[in-house]
């Protein structure tokens, strides 16, 4: 019998990771979204669930929180059926996403074929395989559209180091206490924002050509 995590890497193979606003409509399975995003998503949802992540549970690579995936709408209500899953209300959904923004998970949601996302995770890059996978690729290659990403004011920055302990991307990085970005690296997830001492950072909507 395969295990949760052979069927999360099944469900999950070959498709594409972008960063975009939840109400833009794009060819993409695989979303990495922002705090405020998420915010948005859970409050057009008609029914919200919450259960364990998968990918920890079968893992154990670290004491990150298990209960912090959420599932959507008809998602929500058949994991509740099928699985030991429970229905939350919007604002212990948003305790959720809080608890997450502070341990530095990166919320990854998911499309149903509808275009409706309707599962979304907050994933380690220690036990989650699919968040490896966007780390792994080339960003060009492996991301095909992104509607954010940082702006670093380096002018502002203190050289403490917290967004390159938070970067899950390893776009921040620090040499001799002077931070640098590649912006090229970066995902837009926003968890270095809210976190930088100096206000130098910023998420901008990504300018393309």
């Amino acid at each position: 019998m395969p295990s949760a995590r052979d069927e999360v890497l099944k469900a999950t193979n070959g498709l594409t990771g972008v960063t975009i606003p939840v109400h833009v409509s794009i060819e993409a399975k695989q979303v990495v979204l922002a705090q405020p995003e998420m915010r948005t998503l859970l409050s057009e949802a008609n029914v919200i669930a919450v259960g364990n992540c998968l990918c920890r549970e079968e893992e154990g690579n670290c004491d990150n929180p298990l209960d912090v995936c959420i599932a959507l709408n008809e998602a929500a209500t058949k994991r509740v059926h099928d699985r030991s899953w429970r229905t939350i209300s919007i604002d212990e959904a948003l305790a959720v996403l809080e608890r997450t923004y502070e341990r530095g998970l990166v919320h990854l949601a998911y499309r149903r074929n509808d275009g409706d996302i309707s599962f979304a995770c907050s994933c380690c890059s220690c036990c989650c395989q699919p968040l490896n996978g966007l780390k792994r690729f080339d960003y060009k290659d492996g991301i095909t559209e992104s509607a954010f990403v940082a702006h670093f004011d380096e002018a502002a920055c203190v050289g403490c180091g917290v967004c390159a302990e938070r970067c899950v991307f390893d776009a921040f990085a620090v040499d001799e206490g002077r931070t640098t970005f590649d912006r090229d690296r970066c995902f837009g997830c926003g968890l270095c924002v809210g976190t930088c001492p100096a206000g130098a950072i910023t998420l901008r909507t990504r300018v393309t050509t």
